[in-house]
């Protein structure tokens, strides 16, 4: 990771390139370009396989020998990547049963796009095994090839999961491999259902095509079998890499950590470093357009204010350390519901957000916009055409923000504040929402929003972590909650909030034979007697500290022990109890009861805070402050007259950014 070509503090551009893509006339002055504008890193090759071998064992590297040659000559430094995300035509045709069978419709997901493998496949890991081998024996030891980043944005398009034979094969054998019997199996996922026993495991199906919902127990024991399945997929890539490139990194990039359905924990755990994907306005869309549709206009230019950097912790949280973008949006993509323009400044504003999270390298995809094929309509720093897009200047004003920082060291983000997450508690909302809308991602997210409003740094953590240096520890939604965090929290002075459902499930999803909240009554004498769901469009109201709030979507009755009440709800009902340091809070509520909450347990547990304006956010790194604007009017910030700025001022634009030096905590408005 040390390269005279970053700043020295570490911070760098780079650029995705499809030198296939192009006439190779056009490739030095490209480089040339790339140079100029100040990207340091290229990333190439993700979806070559059919150039590189387009007949099996005839391989051509002469086209990737110039392409990397061209751009080293410019002293760019390569990131070189296995092309397994796009296996191509002649291997399907040689080997169709490595396609991956659609778990939801049963039909064979076939050639033409791309992902169009199936992780359970033995013949598959092989030939992925096989073409990163020959990669990494040729480039594993080449000085201008700094680093690997793996296949491209794993499960993307849902493909974590597939209902082929070979799926069903591998399930069977982990299953046999997990509960040792199948009377065991069958007690802990409770067949006896519904006459669902199985009298042997290799009679067990997947839980797919049936005529109603599937065992929930079934569905979690799949999803962990799925996972450990991409997971054993990547680290068999990664280690065909390092046997022949001992001094390169390795990097995945990671798309959105909901969309996985994999544990992005023990995912990232091989890598040097973890990067990810980042399109703000794309999946704020998503996000929000559907159920939020105001909120959705409102930043349909900008990206929701918490919604990126939700993501760019969880990156950080994933291996403790900084992090890559190795896809930035720079302009209209092409996959969105709809997909707008950024406003201007933002591109600008979303770089230097990622650095502020701990980003060190931010990579825009991509170089040049595609004349041809499914990406065409997907903005790029050149159009078609090889005219400058609007992002250009912009970058450029990014090269100019960095030269700024380069005598700045950035330490890694700090926060008293932890949120933790498992992927345990999305599969469990997932398989059993029994409401709209009280998915895990959804709740987590509305915590950390609300934290970030009070302009408190956040750490996303697993659910084995260190806890010992946080003095909030946040626990939005939790139904299995394991051995690990249970005695870290049983040891914990920290001040530590439950959200509704945690402890609900066991870990074979049943109810605790104590009933909910099952381990966690070590910590606080409660019962949850019953739960109801509301419909989305219903809020209840109740009142806290004299003021009005509301709750919805989940709803549980609480019988309390020796815990205290601190709010009721529902015609007297518990909804926020408290035994010492434990909390525990019973409904899912409305951001408000969240935000006064927020502010009085980061009270009690003495962290400083401070209520920000709708738009404006702020992060630190050290004793580098940044301030973003994702509103359409200026702000002006609350600062001392001597205060060093390192970009902007006092007076935060529209869409801008202002970055300045402090010793101290203060916050800036």
């Amino acid at each position: 990771m040390n390269d005279s070509n970053r700043h020295s503090n570490g911070l760098a551009l780079g650029v995705c390139y499809y030198p296939e893509h192009w006439p190779e006339q056009d490739w030095a002055d490209d480089a040339r370009q790339m140079r100029e504008l100040g990207l340091r890193y290229v990333r190439i090759g993700e979806f070559a396989w059919s150039r590189i071998e387009p007949r099996r064992n005839e391989f051509d590297f002469d086209w990737l020998d110039r392409a990397i040659a061209t751009l080293a000559s410019e002293g760019l430094k390569i990131v070189l990547c296995t092309p397994t995300a796009t296996p191509p035509k002649w291997l399907i045709d040689e080997h169709p049963e490595i396609l991956p069978v659609d778990p939801v419709t049963g039909r064979v997901r076939g050639f033409g796009s791309r992902r169009h493998y199936d992780f359970s496949s033995p013949v598959y890991l092989e030939e992925a095994e096989r073409i990163s081998v020959a990669l990494a024996h040729r480039y594993g030891r080449d000085e201008r090839v700094v680093g690997w980043q793996t296949d491209n944005e794993l499960c993307c398009h849902d493909t974590t999961h597939s209902a082929s034979a070979a799926a069903r094969l591998g399930f069977q054998s982990w299953c046999e491999d997990r509960y040792g019997s199948i009377d065991a199996l069958n007690t802990a996922w409770g067949n006896v259902f519904w006459s669902m026993e199985y009298p042997t495991f290799d009679s067990i199906e997947l839980p797919a095509g049936a005529v109603t919902e599937t065992n929930p127990a079934h569905q979690l024991a799949y999803r962990r079998f799925a996972s450990e399945q991409v997971i054993g997929f990547q680290n068999t890539c990664i280690a065909a890499i390092r046997d022949h490139a001992p001094e390169q990194w390795v990097t995945h990039n990671f798309i959105p950590m909901k969309d996985t359905q994999v544990d992005c924990f023990q995912l990232a755990q091989p890598l040097d470093f973890v990067s990810y994907d980042s399109y703000p306005l794309g999946r704020t869309e998503y996000l929000l357009g559907r159920e939020e549709p105001a909120l959705a206009r409102r930043y349909m230019r900008t990206g929701h204010p918490d919604y990126t950097a939700y993501y760019l912790d969880q990156c950080r949280g994933l291996k403790g350390r900084g992090f890559w973008i190795m896809e930035q949006q720079p302009g209209p993509v092409n996959w969105g519901p709809s997909n707008p323009r950024p406003a201007p400044g933002m591109v600008t504003l979303w770089t230097l957000e990622a650095i502020a999270h701990g980003a060190e390298v931010v990579s825009f995809f991509r170089w040049r916009q595609a004349r041809f094929a499914q990406e065409q309509m997907h903005a790029g720093l050149l159009g078609s055409d090889r005219r400058k897009s609007d992002a250009w200047q912009e970058v450029a004003t990014v090269t100019e923000v960095l030269a700024r920082l380069a005598d700045h060291p950035l330490p890694q983000p700090v926060a008293q504040v932890a949120l933790v997450v498992d992927v345990s508690a999305q599969w469990v909302t997932e398989i059993e929402h029994q409401g709209q809308r009280s998915d895990a991602q959804r709740i987590a997210f509305q915590y950390y929003r609300t934290l970030r409003r009070l302009n408190v740094a956040v750490d996303l953590v697993s659910a084995d972590a260190d806890l010992s240096s946080y003095g909030l520890i946040i626990v939005p939604s939790l139904p299995i909650v394991p051995a690990p965090l249970l005695s870290a929290l049983e040891q914990s002075a920290s001040t530590v909030l439950f959200g509704p459902r945690c402890g609900a499930k066991t870990a074979e999803f049943q109810i605790p034979e104590q009933g909910a909240p099952g381990v966690l009554q070590s910590l606080i004498d409660i019962r949850v007697n019953s739960v109801e769901t509301l419909r989305p469009d219903v809020r209840e109201g109740f009142s806290y500290q004299d003021a009005t709030f509301h709750s919805c979507l989940w709803c549980e009755d609480l019988e309390v022990g020796s815990a205290s009440v601190e709010m009721h709800y529902q015609s007297q009902r518990p909804g926020l109890v408290r035994q010492g340091n434990y909390w525990y809070l019973a409904t899912l509520t409305d951001d408000d009861f969240l935000l006064r909450l927020m502010t009085d347990l980061l009270a009690e547990a003495d962290i400083p805070r401070q209520q920000m304006p709708e738009d404006i956010r702020c992060h630190r790194r050290g004793s580098v402050w940044f301030a973003f604007n994702y509103g359409a009017q200026p702000h002006s910030l609350d600062l001392p007259q001597d205060t060093e700025f390192l970009w902007g001022g006092p007076e935060l634009p529209a869409h801008g950014v202002s970055i300045w030096l402090v010793e101290a905590a203060e916050t800036p408005v």
